[in-house]
């Protein structure tokens, strides 16, 4: 029997549950388009949970394989209440549900963004019972349904689109169709799941904690983002003949997190955003583009977009002194860089890799103190910046005198070790009162205005000190670090500090609504780099994402162009030897500076695209291109292969005639025409290893 049904229509969103005459709580369709009855067969409805909800002890249901369905007391939870709320955000949406047994509330939250065509979603629980409950699965979002709109088969009509992680090997997307992974339509239910996983503190270890899932037929996506910076799970899955997500923070299961609730303990899920759209992978993208900008820390930098130097990549490999930086600092300047950042080595006066822990600046590298060095820096109307990696303690740190194991993550009775560094656990005050006095000094001391944060260890499934499992204490790490974090931005709100782990291993957007920008790679190959730097507008903000450009001492002026475009619709983090250039080389570093300068006010309101499909490594041709209002902005790499030729699809511009330039290099080599009927700007380069950045102005 159906009872009462809750039907939101918001921002270009359709939410329906429907609430049972026995209690049972059903989301029977969230997407782009309105609830059509006859996508859902009467035998399916009870398959449309909620949630799902796993304790310790219970049973459960159906045909579940390793997933995460048909748990309990998810399937005994109750409908107890709801409030449809409107806060500073947008509207809000809670379903309150209740476990006849053992008392425990859960409440299901959906905040939804004014103007912006994705909410956020998680999981409240409270033990109101008198006893112990082991949490093992609560899910931040639940989904089924997915494939409902169109007659096709989901074998045919859905694509799942997935970002691939790696070190050195960041955003390499690829596109499959579900029988490719192994979930064919063979039943109406089973026991295969296809899904990503995260365990550890790298939250982008293989997989970024997003996907889209695209309906080819209905000419619909749904997309989702777990925001959380350590271990989290998502799966999707078939049940009564429809596709169900489930999207999660950690769980037992699969990262070895497990939460006990004490009567009276509440628990909140890790947030989810999700979406839907009318359309593909770009408007998806583009939808997801909008609510990061919104939820995002308000900050200067991700509207000036200043222009780094940073000393390491192919340059000083960590290895920075007064007399090699001097020129160096000179160089940026002369190029036209707003900080230049001292990175790694600043600190010991040779191998310092075990040795990190006490932050304190190297006589022997900088003789008259670094702060010389830094006021050099500001002298030549430069913003000083150093590099630093505050959430680890090297095994050979002077600074372990003075701490004891209660500093440290901990397994098993022994500090968790990686790569010759302990991982520093910011649930303890004096970890806290250490990284503050860190900051402090280098901040009000050294005056440094840009910190690039490293993190260059997993610290894998978590830690035994003070917690229910390994899992738990990893997850209240993450939150402690969050929250350390909002307290540095809410004392130095100016501080720009880098998101970097090893690259791109933490591009999540727990961290990403802190920081201002992230170190996409550290990628050193300019030629691989191209295919990384383009495809990184589908994970982060074209502003928040710093990409390398490395002039190399043996170079020639191709080489400086293609190193220059790969970071010009973004964030360019400039490093190379650029003291040792020939002068029409930095010309043309200098020449690339002064054109970002000119545009990067479009930058953080622009939206990407890609007319040749999202790039691999493997592609001859590389375009990426921004779009505000009228002006285009289309990067073009030719990477390899014979064809000297790439046509490059605009749709939304076919039958105009834009004005169209080469707007860098000037003077370059390249020849492109246009046709108008089409709206195919076709772009020829004679020779591989070249890019070049056109602008468009439509009328």
């Amino acid at each position: 029997m159906r009872g009462n049904s809750i039907t939101v229509t918001e921002n270009g969103l359709h939410l329906a549950l429907e609430i049972m005459d026995d209690g049972d709580v059903r989301l029977v369709h969230f997407g782009a388009l309105p609830l059509s009855a006859e996508d859902i067969e009467e035998r399916q409805r009870s398959a449309f949970r909620i949630m799902e909800l796993q304790f310790t002890g219970e049973d459960r249901a159906e045909y579940h394989g390793r997933s995460h369905r048909a748990s309990f007391p998810g399937l005994r939870m109750v409908y107890d209440g709801h409030e449809d709320t409107r806060n500073e955000y947008g509207r809000k949406l809670d379903i309150r549900l209740t476990d006849p047994i053992t008392a425990v509330e859960a409440i299901q939250h959906y905040q939804f963004y004014d103007g912006v065509q994705t909410l956020r979603s998680w999981t409240t629980l409270h033990n109101r019972g008198d006893g112990e409950i082991g949490v093992e699965y609560v899910s931040s979002f639940a989904l089924t349904g997915l494939d409902k709109e169109g007659a096709a088969d989901r074998d045919e009509k859905m694509r799942l689109h997935l970002a691939h992680n790696g070190w050195q090997s960041e955003l390499q997307w690829r596109s499959y169709a579900l029988p490719e992974l192994g979930l064919s339509h063979l039943i109406d239910r089973g026991s295969k799941r296809v899904g990503c996983s995260n365990t550890g503190s790298w939250s982008a270890a293989e997989h970024l904690p997003m996907a889209v899932l695209e309906n080819k037929q209905a000419g619909t996506s749904l997309f989702w983002q777990i925001e959380h910076n350590g271990s989290w799970h998502w799966e999707i899955i078939d049940q009564a003949d429809r596709l169900t997500l489930l999207a999660s923070g950690p769980t037992e299961h699969d990262n070895q997190w497990w939460k006990l609730l004490r009567p009276g303990e509440r628990f909140v899920s890790v947030p989810v955003a999700v979406g839907a759209v009318s359309g593909g992978f770009e408007q998806a993208i583009g939808e997801l583009t909008t609510y990061r900008r919104r939820t995002r820390r308000s900050n200067a930098d991700n509207r000036e977009l200043r222009i780094i130097f940073n000393d390491y990549m192919n340059c000083l490999w960590g290895d920075p002194t007064t007399e090699k930086l001097l020129p160096l600092i000179d160089a940026a300047a002369d190029a036209g860089c707003e900080y230049f950042c001292i990175d790694a080595g600043w600190y010991a006066s040779g191998e310092w890799w075990d040795g990190v822990g006490e932050w304190m600046p190297s006589q022997e590298r900088f003789p008259g103190g670094i702060k010389y060095v830094l006021d050099y820096i500001r002298g030549k109307r430069m913003i000083p910046g150093l590099w630093l990696e505050l959430e680890v303690m090297g095994v050979n740190s002077p600074k372990l005198a003075e701490t004891d194991d209660s500093w440290f993550f901990m397994r098993h009775g022994k500090r968790v070790k990686d790569r010759s560094r302990y991982q520093l656990d910011y649930r303890q005050d004096a970890v806290v009162a250490h990284a503050n006095e860190v900051i402090r000094r280098l901040v009000e001391d050294y005056g440094v205005g840009y910190i690039k944060m490293d993190y260059n260890i997993n610290a894998g499934i978590g830690t035994e000190a003070n917690s229910d499992s390994f899992g738990d204490g990893l997850l209240e790490h993450n939150r402690a670090y969050l929250a350390w974090l909002d307290g540095i931005f809410a004392k130095y709100p100016d501080l720009v500090i880098e998101n970097c782990s090893s690259g791109g291993m933490r591009m999540d957007y727990a961290m990403l609504s802190r920081h201002s920008i992230q170190s996409t790679s550290d990628q050193e190959n300019y030629v691989n780099y191209a295919a990384i730097a383009a495809a990184s507008p589908a994970a982060l903000t074209p502003e928040q994402s710093a990409i390398w450009s490395y002039p190399l001492r043996e170079g020639d002026d191709e080489e400086v162009v293609f190193n220059m475009v790969n970071a010009l619709l973004l964030r360019v983090h400039q490093s190379g030897h650029l003291a040792e250039l020939s002068p029409r080389r930095r010309e043309l570093v200098k020449e690339a500076l002064d054109y970002y300068k000119s545009i990067r006010a479009d930058i953080p309101e622009a939206l990407p695209f890609w007319p040749l499909g999202l790039p691999t490594q493997q592609d001859d041709w590389i375009s990426l291109g921004l779009r505000r209002g009228n002006r285009i902005y289309l990067a073009v790499w030719r990477v390899r292969g014979d064809g000297e030729e790439a046509r490059l699809p605009l749709g939304f511009l076919s039958g105009s005639e834009p004005k169209v330039r080469c707007a860098y290099p000037q003077g370059g080599e390249a020849q492109w025409s246009w046709r108008a009927k089409e709206g195919e700007l076709t772009v020829r380069l004679s020779k591989t290893q070249t890019a070049r950045l056109f602008e468009l102005h439509a009328e």
